[in-house]
């Protein structure tokens, strides 16, 4: 497939209005490199709990059509940990034999098993989502690995765009003290600081943080920093 498509995928991307139509894209581009399993998320540095929020999986990433969701594809793919230590899309390989299921990054994959390619994205907070795509038999070039990894980009964004932040619902604006313990919080200070700093208890951080994540419209304190830092209401 021309590596040229990729930058028409991703204009057509950018006019989505709808997760089906990201899917629909993606899926079509992504057949011609023999990709039909398809992981999206957004994500933090947490080594904890690394996906926060599954915008997109399909496909039978495990061979016997388990249902998967964020606890589950961590536990089951555990080179999705590997973008914390990469700064670019790479290639993985998962094979099978009677000692159970093994995962290795790899330069190129080949050879029976299940293949393929991780994209991590990265913005003001630094690793903020990812696609991971797979199939049995994916073109491993070059080419595709650049070609998909803007497509996988392209796809994030604005995923991200109309899940965590409707269209029909702009966000509301931040209080001062909302505004300022959110900026604390995305500089990575913890909660027992921000309160010591700002004469303020535990409590009653915690209640900001609540009130900012209820007036953005999203469900984490890091999908607040994002949206909050996205229409200028913190510094990144």
């Amino acid at each position: 497939m021309p590596p040229d498509d990729a930058l028409r995928v991703a204009l057509a991307l950018e006019r989505s209005d709808s997760l089906t139509s990201i899917q629909n894209a993606v899926r079509g581009y992504a057949s011609g490199f023999g990709f039909d399993r398809f992981v999206l998320f957004s994500a933090s540095t947490s080594q904890d709990e690394l996906v926060d929020r599954i915008y997109w999986v399909e496909g039978d990433w495990f061979g016997n059509g388990t249902v998967v969701d964020a606890k589950t594809y961590v536990r089951r793919c555990p080179v999705t940990r590997h973008i914390l230590e990469i700064g670019e899309a790479f290639f993985w390989t998962k094979t099978l034999d009677q000692e159970g299921e093994h995962y290795r990054i790899v330069r190129r994959p080949q050879g029976p098993g299940i293949h393929g390619l991780q994209t991590p994205v990265f913005g003001p907070l630094g690793l903020e989502g990812a696609m991971s795509l797979g199939g049995e038999k994916i073109d491993a070039s070059p080419a595709a690995r650049l070609s998909m990894g803007l497509v996988a980009t392209s796809a994030f964004l604005v995923a991200r765009r109309l899940i965590e932040t409707p269209q029909s619902e702009a966000p509301k604006k931040l209080s001062d003290r909302e505004r300022e313990v959110l900026a604390w919080t995305a500089a990575g200070w913890r909660q027992a600081d921000i309160a010591a700093t700002l004469g303020l208890s535990n409590r009653t951080v915690e209640n900001h943080l609540r009130k900012a994540r209820q007036r953005l419209g999203v469900a984490t304190t890091a999908e607040a920093i994002r949206v909050a830092i996205r229409n200028g209401y913190i510094k990144g």
